[in-house]
Parts: C-alpha cells; sequence; structure tokens
C-alpha cells in the first residue's frame, strides 16, 4: 500500500530484458530485497540493489499498461516506497496498480500552480469525480474539473519540485490509478438486492386495498 506522496525522484540507468535499473538516494536507506517500490505509480518488487541504484523486473503485462516501457536512460520516474505500519498517511489509497495511461492534453500556468488537462479512456473516466482522488505517475492528485473525455488537477509549486510531474509536456504519456474505494462502491451498489417496496407489500397483502 501506497499514499501517492512521492519520496523522492530516480533516474533511469537501464532497461533491458525486463530488467529496470534506477539510481536513487533516499528510497534506499532501510530497503532490503523483496521490498516494493512504487515507480511511476507501478508497484514493484526490488530484485537487486547496490551502492546507489536498485534493479526491478518489469513483466511484459506490465510494460504494455504503463508508460514503463518508454523509458529510457536518463529518464525521471517517482519513486515511493511502501508504508510502514506505524507511518503517517498523508495522501490516498494507493496501491500501485495501474488502471491504465492518459494523455496529457495541456498545462496551462495559475498563478505558481499548473493546470493540468489529462485525456483518458471512458472505463477511467467512469471513476472520475469532481474533488475525488486520481494517481497520477503515481502522485495522489485531487481533481478540480472532469467531462466525459478528460479531467484536470491543479499542481502546486512543492508538486512541481519534488515530483516528475512538472516536466510534463501535451502529449507526454502518464499511469492513472483511480480511487480504489470508488471501485468498492460500485461493486457493492451493484450487488445490493432491491430493498421491500410498497408494491411488495401491496403485491403480498400487506397493504389495504
Amino acid at each position: 500500500m501506497f499514499t501517492g506522496i512521492v519520496d523522492e525522484i530516480g533516474t533511469v540507468k537501464s532497461l533491458q530484458a525486463g530488467r529496470l535499473t534506477i539510481a536513487a538516494d533516499g528510497v534506499l536507506k532501510g530497503t532490503k530485497l523483496g521490498d516494493s517500490i512504487n515507480v511511476n505509480g507501478a508497484c514493484l518488487t526490488v530484485t537487486a540493489i547496490n551502492d546507489n541504484t536498485f534493479s526491478i523486473d518489469v513483466m511484459p503485462e506490465t510494460l504494455r499498461r504503463t508508460n514503463l516501457g518508454a523509458l529510457r536512460p536518463g529518464d525521471v520516474v517517482n519513486l515511493e516506497r511502501a508504508l510502514a505500519a506505524d507511518g503517517r498517511f498523508g495522501g490516498h489509497f494507493v496501491q500501485g496498480h495501474v488502471d491504465g495511461t492518459g494523455r496529457v492534453s495541456s498545462v496551462v500556468a495559475e498563478g505558481e500552480a499548473l493546470l493540468m488537462k489529462v485525456a483518458a479512456s471512458p472505463d477511467i473516466i467512469h471513476y472520475v469525480v469532481e474533488k475525488g482522488f486520481i494517481a497520477v505517475d503515481g502522485v495522489s492528485l485531487t481533481i478540480t474539473h472532469c467531462n466525459a473525455v478528460s479531467f484536470m488537477v491543479s499542481l502546486v509549486s512543492y508538486t512541481l519540485q519534488h515530483t516528475t510531474l512538472g516536466r510534463k509536456k501535451p502529449g507526454d504519456v502518464v499511469n492513472l490509478e483511480v480511487d480504489i474505494i470508488a471501485k468498492y462502491v460500485e461493486r457493492l451498489v451493484g450487488e445490493r438486492k432491491p430493498g421491500v417496496t410498497l408494491e411488495f407489500l401491496g403485491k403480498h397483502g400487506y397493504l389495504p386495498a
């Protein structure tokens, strides 16, 4: 489980034969083999650690469903360690299970912030609501506006400085994870059996004619 609060920006060293190697510093402190690290929103398992790099194996399915397959040496990525049981919860529930990708439509300055519009598929937009949460490349953000084909988020100065989102431009592909609570609510509401109605009572003789 993650929170969408990025620990550090890492730099890609290589991506070969499904193994992604990233240079980092802070996220390596206390990290051991088998631990999970969220890379651009995707939960991945650490398979090797050196002094200032770590490696993770990326399955073909992950490469197809995320923007990780397009990474090249020198690219930067958002990194977050898994939430410790006694850790402070500062963002929202992020599983690191990318639902799909979106494409940045526009980036417009608004004071010290940037308004970023992201176009996404209907199955993503279905779970998007104004003032709700979404993870964009692993960053927990609040949706400021949405319609049938896109949504908008506001990137404050701290987010711009401490994540990769400040470097995004129109046309860039980003990983998206919708709020898991929305999925649970949809499932529970969909399975809810109809309650007792006036029509039911009348049909079974519980109401006067």
